[in-house]
Parts: C-alpha cells; sequence; structure tokens
C-alpha cells in the first residue's frame, strides 16, 4: 500500500456519513426531531463535516473551540491541533430558547430540500460576532462577503456532532468530478502516487494556471485539480463546461496519468491567508501533500496584502501542518521572453506581459472575437467559443478593466 499523507489531526479520517440500515434508522428518526432550517453555506460544511474533509471536526464548533480558533488559530485542549476558521451553526435566540441540551434535532436544507443531517445538542452560547470577524477576516467592514455572511447569522451557535443523511445533489449531478477524502485517497493509491500537489479552480484552466500546475508537477508524483462545485454566481462559467475545458487540457498537455480531477462542495469564505490554511487542511485530508498558493489567494479587494496567504504558512509552529505549501507568484505571458513566466523569473516591463481580466475575455467571447493563443490553448478556447456563442453578458457586469491590445496590468 502507498503510504499517502495521514488526514489532519490523527490516524484516521472521521466518517460521519450513513449509510444502509443506519441511514434507514436515522432517517425515520429525523421526520420526528425539531427541523432547524440551516443555510447554504451551513448545508456545505455540514457534507465536509460528515464525508472527512474537515478531520478531526466531526460537529459544529462549541464555545471553548470557537474562541480558541478565532484568537489562536487552534482547538481548544491540549491537543495543539491548527484550525484557522470556526465552522459553526447559528439559530435566532428564539429558537434556541426552544431547543434543550441534549436534544437531536435535523438539519434542513432548503436549498436541496431535504433533511441532511440529524444532531445532538450538546452546547448553545452567544456569539460575538464582530470578535470573530475581527479575527478570522481582519476586518468587520460589512462590505467584505465572508464579514457580512457572519453577521447575517443568528445570535446563537449550536454544537454538537453531526450524522450526515445525505450528500446534497453533487455525486448525482457531477458524479464524473465529486469525490469525498476516502475516494481521492484510494485514487491516489490506483495510480501508485506518494506525493500529490492539489490545485484550487473555480475557471477553466488558462496558461497562467497550466504553467502554475506544470512547475508543482516538477516535485511530486501527480497533480490533483480540485474544483469547487455547485451553484455558480454570475457569470460564472459551468461546471460541466469547465470540466470539459480541463479534461481538453489534460489530454493534450500533460504525461498521461499525471493529473486527475476532483470536485467538492464548500463556499469560500474570502478570508484570506486564514482560508488559504483551512484550504491546505482540506487538501491533507483528501490525500495531497502539497497545496499550490498563488497570489492574492483566497482573497477579497484590498483586505490582505497579496503575499499574506503564502507568509502565514511561515508562521506556524512546528508540526502545524503536513500539507506544505507551494508558494508560487503571479505568472504571465511575455513577448520578449516567448513564454510563461513571472515577477520572479522575467525582467521585462509591464507592456510586454499578457495579462487578462475576466469580464473582458467574457466580453470577447460573447462578441465572437479571436482569442489569442498566448492566453490559452485552442482545444480550451473551442469549447468556451462554443458555450458563449451568442449569448449576452449580464446586465450587472462590471465595468471592464482598460484594454491595450489585450495587455491588461
Amino acid at each position: 500500500m502507498i503510504d499517502i499523507i495521514k488526514p489532519h489531526g490523527g490516524i484516521s479520517l472521521v466518517d460521519n456519513l450513513l449509510s444502509g440500515e443506519e441511514l434507514i434508522g436515522e432517517s425515520k428518526k429525523a421526520s420526528n426531531y425539531l427541523k432547524i432550517h440551516i443555510s447554504p453555506r451551513e448545508t456545505r460544511d455540514l457534507i465536509m463535516l460528515g464525508i472527512g474533509a474537515f478531520s478531526p471536526l466531526d460537529g459544529f464548533a462549541g464555545y471553548e473551540d470557537w474562541k480558541s480558533i478565532c484568537n489562536d488559530m487552534k482547538l481548544a485542549g491540549k491537543n495543539n491541533v491548527l484550525w484557522p476558521i470556526p465552522i459553526t451553526l447559528s439559530v435566532s435566540k428564539n429558537l434556541a430558547d426552544r431547543i434543550k441540551i441534549g436534544e437531536e434535532i435535523a438539519l434542513f436544507s432548503d436549498e436541496f430540500n431535504e433533511t441532511m443531517a440529524t444532531m445532538k445538542v450538546e452546547e448553545k452560547y452567544p456569539v460575538n460576532k464582530e470578535f470573530e470577524c475581527k479575527h478570522v477576516y481582519k476586518t468587520t467592514d460589512i462590505e467584505h462577503p465572508g464579514v457580512k455572511s457572519v453577521m447575517s447569522q443568528g445570535e446563537i451557535n449550536l454544537a454538537g456532532r453531526i450524522k450526515l443523511l445525505s450528500e446534497g445533489v453533487y455525486s448525482l449531478e457531477f458524479p464524473e468530478l465529486y469525490q469525498n477524502p476516502a475516494d481521492s485517497r484510494r485514487k491516489f493509491e490506483e495510480l501508485g502516487w506518494k506525493t500529490i500537489a492539489a490545485f484550487q479552480v473555480r475557471n477553466p484552466m488558462h496558461r497562467s494556471h497550466e504553467h502554475i500546475v506544470k512547475i508543482a508537477l516538477e516535485f511530486v508524483d501527480g497533480l490533483y485539480i480540485h474544483q469547487l462545485t455547485g451553484k455558480e454566481k454570475p457569470g460564472e462559467i459551468p461546471t460541466d463546461v469547465r470540466i470539459r475545458c480541463i479534461n481538453a487540457l489534460i489530454k493534450n498537455y500533460f504525461v498521461k496519468d499525471s493529473v486527475i480531477q476532483g470536485g467538492y462542495p464548500l463556499d469560500m469564505r474570502y478570508a484570506g491567508p486564514r482560508e488559504a490554511i483551512l484550504h491546505a487542511i482540506m487538501r491533507q485530508n483528501y490525500g495531497c501533500s502539497h497545496f499550490v498558493i498563488g497570489r492574492d489567494y483566497a482573497g477579497f479587494g484590498n483586505y490582505y496584502g497579496p503575499f499574506e496567504s503564502q507568509d502565514i504558512f511561515d508562521e506556524l509552529w512546528d508540526g502545524a501542518l503536513d500539507c506544505q505549501p507551494l508558494k508560487i507568484d503571479w505568472t504571465f505571458w511575455c513577448y520578449e521572453c516567448g513564454n510563461m513566466a513571472s515577477m520572479k523569473t522575467c525582467p521585462h516591463s509591464k507592456e510586454s506581459k499578457l495579462l487578462l481580466s475576466g469580464t473582458l475575455l467574457r466580453k470577447k467571447l460573447t462578441e465572437g472575437m479571436n482569442i489569442p493563443g498566448e492566453y490559452s490553448r485552442k482545444e480550451v478556447i473551442d469549447i468556451l467559443s462554443e458555450y458563449y456563442s451568442g449569448m449576452e453578458l449580464p446586465p450587472d457586469e462590471p465595468e471592464l478593466l482598460p484594454e491595450n491590445d489585450w495587455n491588461i496590468w
């Protein structure tokens, strides 16, 4: 058996996903429990808890863990386990007053119209939202999407171990993509990979992405292109189109059996450095020894510096995390170099560097204009052109960046 990296904080994955007779029995019980409606973010966090992607967590955070995570990026107690963002379940005070400690509740997703899990309530506690935002997001500005999400939560957090009844629509809608950590680890063993680099993406991969992951492949046995799946935001490219684009890239421009795709459900929090840590922990649970971290990773606006999500890994204590970051600078096509390059390798002026705004690309594609080969491979552009043919930009599409013959800086 291949000696793949151990899950975070332990030697085995948490497995709270029920099946068979146990699932049937718990589902029947759930029909008699108080139904708690959970948000889309809580729904996806719940799935990640149940399938072991958030190991060693087995449920929503209690007060001591919540406080310790916010303050010190550690779970409470003496085990010194790294955890950067509290995974919480909130309700209104009125609803919390109806729930007794020790009571079993059913967690219902309006998004999927089903009971996703059950939970025995071990704690309920008021949450200081400003405190959480200040520590996790480094701001209490409501314009930050992560802060806005926290501030819109209920006043009371409920804590307890969960029993997952359903993984939602993901395994049905994206059977060729969706994987839980046990699935990916099994696949890595089949391929004979011991060291694996994960690369997160929610867009078709362009030449910069390709360049970055090929750098990573010089150091590891295989590459895991790990995609966010689920409901797209306006203007985003649907998951099925993205899968086709990346498959075309893998087939034509990578060594056979050196790259696979996988998908997982999780909402972005845009917590910058702390989210980079969370994503690295998650990738370790999926079996990855390395995680590619680019410039401005998981950030939003100007709340974080361009390299904060890389630098935070240098601040961790010894033994905090086994999955190691692969830190890569901003990459681009340089006309002077005649190839892909980065800030660390290219000495030329900004006029020689090809960057591109996503909005501008969508505009070019909807207008049927040619996309330069320096931006993306022909096979990818052909798929995107077919998808965008005849489409119009959404009316709320943001203003385009100034353009200068495709050079955007």
